[in-house]
């Protein structure tokens, strides 16, 4: 391995900076971009309960925020919940586009990876080209050794470009899809909540623990929502 690398000249010293920097992307991604991690399922349930109970506090509410991405959008939300359904739903955007800004963190970065790579290899084919042709300049075409020489730089830098460059660009497209799965997660979410304490309608959110039965607890609900957004922001 190692005389491969130095037979595919000082090219292959950014192809493999930027395979270490792509294998410290992927995995650091692929830990950080999990649903239970980013947009937990109990999240509005637990939420929900706490407003039915008239537990929502201000330790409730950095608990929330402090839990998890979606936790932060709710807690946003209930910060304005007795403004009124637009206004819960404007702080709810403003916080999820800080939130999704994280959610992409280093894809810009695996991209340029993936698109970068290619061309380092067919730069170093150029170079080992260029070697090649030198040589026959100088020597003729009887030195073979020094033919393979360039040859053989020409060919392994493509192939060390290509190598780190296909699998980057997968995964690439991967947590591109991710992310947006999570932020339609996210939206899905938030949106049960708005519809819980704002909607004229029973929502049927099977992580709800108990909903309101009729418009009279509804309302209730949101009355009890309201008084503990109130006392956690007082």
């Amino acid at each position: 391995m190692v005389e491969i690398v130095m037979a595919g000249g000082w090219l292959m010293l950014p192809i493999i900076l930027c395979s270490i920097l792509a294998i410290a992307i992927v995995i650091e991604r692929f830990w950080t971009l999990s649903n239970n991690r980013i947009a937990p399922r109990y999240a509005v349930g637990q939420v929900w309960t706490w407003i039915k109970n008239g537990e929502l506090d201000s330790n409730k509410m950095r608990e929330l925020r402090m839990g998890s991405p979606l936790g932060q959008i709710l807690a946003a939300g209930l910060l304005h919940a007795r403004q009124g359904r637009q206004a819960m739903n404007d702080a709810i955007e403003q916080s999820a586009a800080a939130v999704i800004h994280e959610l992409e963190r280093y894809l810009s970065t695996l991209g340029t990876i993936a698109a970068i790579t290619p061309l380092l290899g067919l730069l170093g084919t150029v170079v080992g080209m260029i070697r090649v042709f030198t040589e026959i300049m100088i020597q003729g075409t009887g030195n073979a050794n020094a033919l393979a020489g360039g040859i053989s730089e020409a060919l392994i830098t493509t192939a060390a470009g290509l190598t780190v460059a296909i699998p980057a660009y997968a995964c690439h497209r991967y947590f591109v899809r991710k992310v947006d799965s999570l932020v339609l997660s996210l939206e899905q979410e938030s949106a049960k909540l708005v519809e819980a304490l704002h909607g004229d309608r029973r929502v049927d959110i099977k992580d709800f623990v108990t909903l309101p039965e009729t418009s009279a607890a509804r309302e209730n609900a949101q009355q009890q929502a309201a008084a503990s957004v109130e006392a956690t922001g007082s």
